[in-house]
């Protein structure tokens, strides 16, 4: 497939932002004792990465102004239902920052942290089943994409609420969080190995013959099924090299997982807040990596016609 940066950060920023206010929610409910002005200030970088992700989102569509239509298939589309749940959840976040400005007390102490904290993994779990409903995409049609969305985005925000508690003097925070931050990117990084070592053994239903109708045993393709380029080879294939999708996965694992959850390991040990803010900006463009590799790696069985294989 081919990767739409729109949706590459729109998936990566609101990722983030779930796991930011998961780990805010749970402080909260454990009766973590936490600055209001840290939780203000870390309610509202949640909401700016949700706000600039729908954003982003928009940029992938052919005509805005007809956005709102996107709900309305809501009772078979998981797209649909991303569109539904994503400004709820945008607009609980917003309200529990409000909540915190207006110092409004029991019962949205926590009941509001509470909602958010479902809210955040309903939206995990719409926009990973976007993607594993497509029987058709082999690579997706599976049960780790949701486990890899939700893991990846827990591990990513995990990563920014203990940098951004290490800097505002929060140490109890980072001292519980830390851990958690660690396990979860390890985790993440597991899983999403086991997906890629899934992908690398799949033997595809769709062949050459099936998609051509051609029934001969020896079947060659020696161009791709028309002289021009169209919306049919720009969208749905790639166009790099084996050798750079190779070095696209190497670097997403070294940016993504081995090095945040080695400074994160750092950080816990040393107490300092440097390994967490060295954690946050390194897993960032390592994310964004992984998520272009996640459509990049996915076959449409369409190319099997419109690409060229000699």
């Amino acid at each position: 497939m081919h990767p739409a940066f729109s949706i590459l950060f729109f998936t990566t920023l609101a990722g983030a932002a779930q796991g930011l206010v998961c780990a805010l929610a749970l402080a909260v409910l454990f009766g973590l004792e936490l600055a209001p002005g840290f939780l203000g200030i870390a309610l509202g970088v949640a909401e700016v990465l949700l706000v600039a992700g729908l954003a982003a989102s928009f940029m992938h569509l052919g005509r805005k102004t007809r956005a709102w239509r996107a709900v309305l298939m809501w009772r078979t589309s998981w797209m649909s239902r991303e569109v539904i749940v994503l400004p709820v959840f945008i607009a609980l976040v917003a309200l529990w920052w409000l909540s915190l400005r207006l110092g409004i007390g029991a019962p949205w102490s926590w009941l509001l942290p509470l909602l958010v904290l479902y809210g955040a993994m309903l939206l995990w779990y719409c926009t990973a089943m976007i993607y594993a409903c497509l029987r058709f995409i082999e690579e997706w049609a599976h049960p780790l994409t949701v486990l890899n969305f939700t893991l990846i985005g827990l591990s990513s925000g995990l990563v920014l609420a203990c940098a951004m508690a290490a800097s505002s003097g929060e140490a109890r925070f980072v001292q519980v969080f830390g851990p958690w931050a660690l396990i979860a990117t390890l985790a993440a990084w597991a899983a999403r190995g086991g997906a890629l070592r899934r992908n690398a053994r799949l033997r595809h239903k769709s062949t050459l013959q099936s998609a051509t109708g051609i029934r001969a045993q020896k079947l060659v393709q020696k161009s791709m099924g028309m002289s021009a380029g169209s919306f049919n080879t720009r969208e749905f294939f790639h166009g790099v090299s084996l050798a750079a999708l190779g070095n696209m996965k190497l670097g997403f694992l070294l940016l993504a997982f081995v090095l945040p959850a080695s400074l994160a390991t750092w950080g816990i040990a040393s107490a300092s807040v440097l390994p967490w803010l060295l954690a946050a900006l390194v897993q960032a463009p390592g994310l964004l990596a992984e998520r272009w590799f996640f459509f990049a790696q996915a076959r449409h069985p369409q190319n099997l016609y419109y690409q060229v294989v000699s």
